[in-house]
């Protein structure tokens, strides 16, 4: 679906309701979103809203988790939710048949969940398992220290999971106390798409929501949180066969115009097989097994990330090989053909990612979320079709000369 019909409305207790109308499938997708991610816990309580998500679904004042369960199954739908570290969401997929069941199966779970003490050690359990699992894994490592190096005290730097520490401390009041101050009308964005109308979604949304009166103290917000890190390298050893050697840098969000051309030297530099890394570290040069570049999204301050995973032996070439792929975009300009080849690779990974109803809700509401237009993706697209060589390195100098690294090595690895 290249151009999707997009139709905002905003209901008396301020809930965002985007809808995209699309009805070439019977299916509808919805996201619901609420900014309360893991940027928004106390540090002594990390992992407080993924625990609270993952408790969403496990009971409410009128419902067990199985009947939940049981109402969700019996008409093969899907109604979930997660926390990242910006948002709390609730997803759900549906025949147009039953959206009206299953979307106010997700009211009473958003509004009314009971938090059952059996069901919190259950998920406290699996979230501990989950931590465990975690750093066990050598990437998983690297990354966390990376995002310590990079953000210091920010949230950023935290795991949306928590630590074994914190998520063993979280009460049952602790839940109920962040859903209050966090799950309101106010800070709601549901976004609809597939076979239904803006009329249509509007009066569902009033039908399941229109009395949920917003609260009379003023929403939460967040101090503004700066990081103010200096490049280093941190290196840990853990049982693994391989080397995890990672360079960060700290980017923009993406409301900075330099966004714009991150994303597209993220996509040169680290998509798929044909990409920069890829055929000259890999393919050329053996090193890696795995090697790559990621540019989150994110509402603060971003990062830009490099890695291979690559034998121990290589580890300390491995450093110099990514720097040096990174670094000569910040004194040599792409040819005319790599900027193009780079843009479409960009372009056409955009549009693969917003070809179904559930992908459509996603990006959609995600931009609500951000404060971005809902012709964000026009002016993405122009944005970049007019980037130049020029703008490229500029950009590249300003955030990538100098990096954090991050390095896990085996056991007993000198290097």
């Amino acid at each position: 679906m290249i151009n999707p019909q997009i139709h905002r409305s905003q209901l008396a207790n301020g809930i965002t309701v985007l809808t995209i109308v699309n009805p070439s499938a019977d299916i509808v997708s919805g996201k619901l979103f609420i900014p309360a991610g893991s940027r928004w816990e106390p540090s002594d309580r990390s992992g407080l809203a993924h625990l609270l998500a993952s408790l969403l679904t496990k009971g409410t004042e009128r419902l067990s988790a199985l009947e939940i369960a049981d109402r969700i199954e019996s008409v093969g739908a899907g109604l979930g939710a997660d926390a990242t570290t910006d948002y709390i969401q609730l997803s759900l997929k549906t025949v147009r048949e039953d959206l009206t069941d299953i979307f106010k199966l997700a009211g009473e779970i958003l509004r009314t969940p009971s938090f059952p003490t059996e069901q919190i050690e259950l998920e406290r359990k699996l979230t501990l398992q989950a931590i465990k699992s975690q750093t066990e894994q050598p990437f998983n490592n690297a990354y966390r220290q990376l995002r310590c190096s990079l953000y210091g005290e920010h949230p950023y730097a935290r795991s949306p999971l928590g630590t074994i520490a914190t998520v063993s401390e979280i009460t049952r009041q602790d839940l109920i106390n962040y859903h209050q101050t966090h799950i309101r009308p106010d800070r709601l964005i549901i976004c609809l798409a597939g076979r239904i109308t803006p009329a249509e979604a509007i009066d569902l949304v009033k039908r399941v929501f229109g009395d949920w009166e917003t609260p009379p103290t003023a929403p939460p917000t967040l101090a503004t949180l700066t990081v103010s890190t200096q490049p280093q390298e941190r290196s840990v050893h853990q049982a693994t066969q391989q080397a995890i050697v990672m360079l960060g840098y700290l980017a923009p969000a993406i409301h900075d115009p330099d966004c714009i051309a991150l994303k597209l030297i993220n996509s040169y530099l680290g998509n798929g097989m044909s990409s920069r890394l890829f055929v000259e570290l890999r393919e050329k040069r053996g090193l890696a097994y795995d090697v790559s570049a990621f540019y989150p999204t994110k509402l603060d301050t971003s990062h830009f990330a490099a890695y291979m995973g690559t034998a121990a032996s290589n580890t300390s070439v491995a450093v110099s090989s990514l720097r040096a792929e990174i670094e000569r975009l910040c004194i040599t300009q792409l040819s005319a053909t790599e900027l193009q080849s780079a843009k479409d690779r960009l372009l056409g990974q955009y549009a693969l990612g917003k070809q179904t109803n559930g992908q459509l809700a996603q990006t959609y509401g995600w931009y609500e979320l951000m404060g971005l237009d809902v012709d964000f993706d026009r002016q993405f697209s122009e944005r970049i079709q007019k980037l130049t060589p020029a703008q490229v390195k500029t950009v590249a100098a300003q955030y990538l000369s100098e990096p954090y690294i991050s390095i896990v090595s085996p056991l007993g690895d000198k290097n």
